[in-house]
């Protein structure tokens, strides 16, 4: 084989995560009150579109995951091997990008390096042209804002044209009118807000795969990488780790809210005493010290580790764990105080007084109606948890510094926001990034809760 598919343990984890979805999806498919719940989500224009904007950063993540190794040139009488580093999926899609390094900084849609340096044979010092961005156009640059025209135009013409093919097979499957795809008012539809949304992000995408392939669309960072590039390589980071911290975070939080509010007595006191304790010290001090001492423990076993990007992955899923079992005390604490008042309703006392034992209330009664709370909950930590992985990164307990994510990247570039003239480049694309990654998800949940919110009037 010319590649050896490779899984590391985060790939694993992922995997398990969206076929856990699956499941649960085909699961509450069953259940009617899940499926009216749900139902309503689907109706919601608002969440359809968030949805769409969710998937297309899923599947970004997901090419991302799928690492393999290359096979080297092979050597006379030698057996097969293959090289040291791991690659993905979507750095073979991405090879130009990848490949295409220059000197440093350049300016986004740039054909010279942003700083002047001096040129060989020439006393004056100028702007360098770059190695790869726009080199298609010689040495003549009188074209290079033509140029641009007609490499946008093209992109738009060829999403477009992609998703008037795609809006061609729903209209035809469905059997409806054209224009419904595009009615996104008062009167509009869920399916009208997806066909918008799919339109914006190939519109975009068809922009970027155009002008990408003759310049860098977002510039490059100080040592020449492709900032749009690192802007999606560094998806798959931040949903690692808004998921799986989150997942290691919710199950505690729920068990141990709900029986400190059910339960009471020294079982509350108990686990009250346990989260105000570790909510008594700071966060971050506490974060750094189980993540420094993890990377004692990484150190002094490189034998666990045959490539480096397994070792980077220890260190991303040491770090989940360390952020999802601090993590956890603050929903605790709110579904505590929501479990107080629930147990004193009608109903509750009602299955009490009729023998019901205090799991099955737990299970049958409180949970459910905590849900909403546990959904917007799980959103809003997944959103804080992606730009707390930012913060990390500046006190320097966040990712291995090999990983590519969000919070690097802009702590690579906080330093430049001094220079003169500024790079803002690589900050404006991680923010832009992570501002539609957690506004989707924020909005998605927002419409989550309205529709599994028992006392909503939905």
């Amino acid at each position: 084989m010319s590649i050896q598919p490779m899984l590391l343990w985060s790939d694993i984890l992922l995997f398990v995560l969206i076929a856990s979805i699956v499941g649960l999806m085909l699961w509450a498919r069953r259940q009617e009150a899940l499926r009216a719940a749900w139902g309503r989500v689907a109706r919601n224009g608002v969440a359809m579109a968030a949805a769409t904007v969710l998937a297309a950063f899923v599947l970004v993540g997901l090419l991302d995951s799928l690492h393999y190794r290359a096979l080297l040139p092979a050597q006379p009488g030698a057996t097969a091997r293959y090289a040291v580093e791991v690659n993905s999926a979507l750095d073979a899609l991405l090879a130009d990008l990848r490949l295409r390094a220059e000197k440093t900084y350049s300016a986004p849609l740039a054909t010279h390096l942003f700083a002047r340096e001096a040129l060989e044979n020439s006393t004056q010092r100028e702007f360098p042209r770059l190695q790869f961005g726009g080199m298609h156009l010689g040495a003549n640059l009188a074209g290079h804002e033509f140029d641009l025209a007609l490499r946008l135009s093209r992109g738009v013409a060829g999403g477009l044209a992609v998703w008037l093919l795609l809006a061609a097979a729903v209209c035809r499957w469905r059997g409806m009118e054209f224009a419904a795809l595009l009615r996104i008012g008062s009167g509009g539809n869920a399916l009208a807000a997806v066909s918008v949304t799919l339109l914006a992000i190939l519109l975009l995408l068809g922009v970027a795969i155009s002008v990408g392939g003759g310049y860098h669309v977002f510039g490059t960072d100080k040592v020449g990488q492709d900032v749009l590039y690192l802007s999606l390589k560094s998806i798959r980071t931040g949903l690692l780790i808004g998921t799986l911290t989150t997942l290691v975070m919710l199950p505690l939080a729920v068990l141990l809210g709900i029986l400190a509010g059910y339960v009471g007595g020294w079982v509350d006191d108990l686990i009250q005493y346990l989260y105000t304790t570790l909510s008594s010290i700071p966060g971050v001090l506490l974060i750094a010290a189980a993540v420094l001492m993890m990377q004692v423990v990484i150190d002094t076993h490189p034998d666990w580790f045959a490539t480096s990007a397994e070792r980077a992955d220890a260190r991303l899923l040491a770090l989940c764990l360390i952020l999802g079992m601090t993590s956890w005390t603050g929903v605790a604490r709110l579904l505590r105080g929501e479990t107080l008042k629930l147990r004193e309703l009608e109903f509750v006392q009602a299955a009490q007084a009729f023998g019901v034992g205090r799991l099955a209330i737990m299970r049958r009664h409180i949970l459910p109606n905590l849900m909403h709370i546990v959904l917007i909950s799980l959103v809003m930590d997944f959103s804080g948890l992606v730009l707390a992985e930012a913060v990390l990164s500046y006190v320097g307990v966040g990712v291995d510094p090999t990983t590519i994510s969000f919070g690097t990247m802009i702590n690579t570039a906080r330093m430049e926001l001094a220079r003169e003239p500024m790079v803002w480049w690589s900050l404006l694309a991680a923010f832009s990034f992570m501002f539609a990654l957690v506004l989707a998800a924020n909005l998605f949940a927002d419409a989550v809760r309205d529709a599994f919110d028992p006392r909503s009037s939905a």
